[in-house]
């Protein structure tokens, strides 16, 4: 399977010495060897020394022979008994981070099953997306498992649990000892089953809930219709589910005269490359999606569309983007800008232009980087991102601001009146937003948006925010303007922008 996910910021890097290097690639070669069930990896394994020069097949080879012998030696006469475990995931862990490429992991038993809940889209649980402090709380309570959001029509959302809730105990057993993983491990399971949870929500309410599991849908898009005419269609990344339930929302636009969409791909950090494939399908009439290239050349594919459109040539599209937006949600808003099908809003993108391939190892696997990815226009955004053609940022804070906004969360004055006046209505908001702005020098349209963030952290937050989101608010006015055609008409292709920055480089530094 092709995965392609967001990276995570990897810690600065450390001289390893030479022998610990040894070590670990003794282990690792040793468990790899040894790892029976895993027969299609191995054999890849196999075939590429035999397919090396001699002179460097033998040479893997001798490497091979002599981290064996060192791993025996280290079990024979290391001071101590070495868990294998420990030395297998670290020695996994060594090699992938000698490569020294953010995207090639070593994934350990408790990612790979929510890599495989993530690719096959549905899991057995109850609903909720949880969080837990990784430390002790400021207020010295315990650090309990705290609902982040229920996902709609599951059980946890049918039983009225509500963001902020406190799990405070999980079949009898207190959360604030339990690590996350641990939590999510005993919440979900088979569905049918049923678990018992102790909720805690404010300070005085308490109650216990079971709650039978169930198929657990990865909530993958939401939408709704913006003044009447506009379809919104925000994905959230992308799984095997995520075109049936595009298709759905596109059905619904055109059950209500939709005049334009609104693609929402910001914060979405990717998925599944043929979903996204799938996704750019659904506005594209034919041709070239995306382009990948490997090291192998016979291994170099060109993607086209897979299924036929649904969303007509004159339907207006455009596209929310920002720093947030990486790997497939690039993928379709590059093939989306190269084909002239749709006006990007926002934000430069991430900037992730490679491909992974999921490789699993009994219970463990690893990711590894195979390919980078070109949009229709032949053009890689690896490191570079994909820049709008109109940008659109949220106001950004002077040093100023942030030390008083950073006064105004040491206070908890937000948390505290979303806490003690739950049912505020438009007026109250605004009186107390007015009452902050003169007391902390803060623009008071960043405190009404500070206020509404904490509400919608405590409730179900709406689909979108359109008092407050300017760059939605640019897209809605781009398509209501009747000029979309003719921006289209003066957008680039990748390739051009990139032909143009270097031209533009090379006349500076001349």
């Amino acid at each position: 399977m092709n995965d392609m996910d967001l990276p995570v910021e990897k810690p600065p890097k450390r001289k390893i010495p030479f022998s610990w290097i040894w070590i670990v690639s003794t282990v690792l070669l040793c468990i790899v060897f040894a790892c029976a069930s895993v027969p299609g990896v191995l054999a890849q394994v196999r075939d590429s020394v035999q397919t090396e020069q001699p002179d460097n097949a033998r040479r893997i080879r001798r490497y091979a022979d002599t981290i064996q012998q060192v791993f025996n030696f280290i079990q024979r006469y290391y001071i101590e008994e070495v868990d294998s475990k420990v030395m297998f995931e670290g020695a996994m862990n060594g090699i992938f981070n000698s490569l020294d490429d953010p995207y090639s992991v070593f994934m350990p038993e408790s990612e790979m099953n929510d890599l495989a809940d993530t690719t096959q889209g549905s899991f057995g649980g109850v609903g909720l997306y949880i969080t837990k402090p990784s430390a002790a709380r400021a207020d010295g309570r315990p650090p309990f498992l705290e609902v982040a959001a229920p996902i709609e029509n599951t059980p946890g959302w049918r039983a009225g649990i509500n963001p902020g809730d406190q799990i405070i105990r999980i079949n009898d057993e207190s959360t604030d000892v339990l690590t996350q993983d641990e939590a999510v491990s005993r919440l979900r399971g088979v569905p049918g089953t049923d678990v018992h949870l102790v909720i805690r929500r404010g300070d005085r309410i308490e109650f216990p809930v079971t709650l039978t599991r169930a198929i657990i849908e990865v909530p993958t898009v939401r939408h709704a219709m913006i003044g009447g005419n506009i379809g919104y269609l925000n994905l959230l990344t992308f799984t095997p589910m995520t075109v049936n339930r595009t298709v759905d929302a596109i059905n619904y636009f055109r059950e209500n005269n939709y005049q334009g969409i609104v693609l929402d791909v910001r914060n979405n950090y990717g998925g599944l490359l043929h979903s996204a494939i799938d996704i750019a399908s659904l506005f594209l009439d034919s041709g070239v999606v995306v382009r990948t290239r490997s090291r192998i050349p016979a291994e170099n594919q060109v993607f086209n569309t897979r299924r036929p459109s649904i969303v007509p040539a004159n339907i207006p599209v455009v596209v929310l983007i920002n720093r947030g937006s990486a790997s497939a949600s690039e993928i379709v808003a590059g093939a989306l800008k190269d084909r002239s099908r749709a006006y990007l809003v926002g934000e430069k993108t991430f900037g992730k232009g490679s491909v992974q391939q999921v490789y699993p190892l009994d219970t463990v696997g690893f990711k590894l980087t195979t390919a980078r990815y070109f949009t229709p226009s032949d053009a890689n955004i690896d490191n570079v991102g994909i820049p709008p053609d109109r940008v659109v940022r949220f106001p950004e804070f002077t040093d100023a601001d942030a030390e008083k906004l950073n006064s105004l969360i040491n206070d908890n004055r937000i948390p505290s009146f979303v806490r003690d006046n739950p049912q505020a209505n438009t007026d109250q908001i605004e009186t107390f937003a007015r009452s902050l702005a003169g007391e902390y020098g803060l623009d008071i349209t960043l405190l009404r948006r500070l206020i509404r963030n904490e509400r919608n952290r405590t409730t179900i937050a709406p689909v979108f925010d359109l008092e407050y989101d300017v760059q939605l608010q640019e897209a809605v006015n781009i398509i209501n303007s009747g000029n979309f055609a003719e921006l289209m008409q003066n957008t680039k292709t990748l390739k051009v922008l990139q032909e143009e920055e270097a031209e533009e480089e090379l006349v500076q530094f001349s």
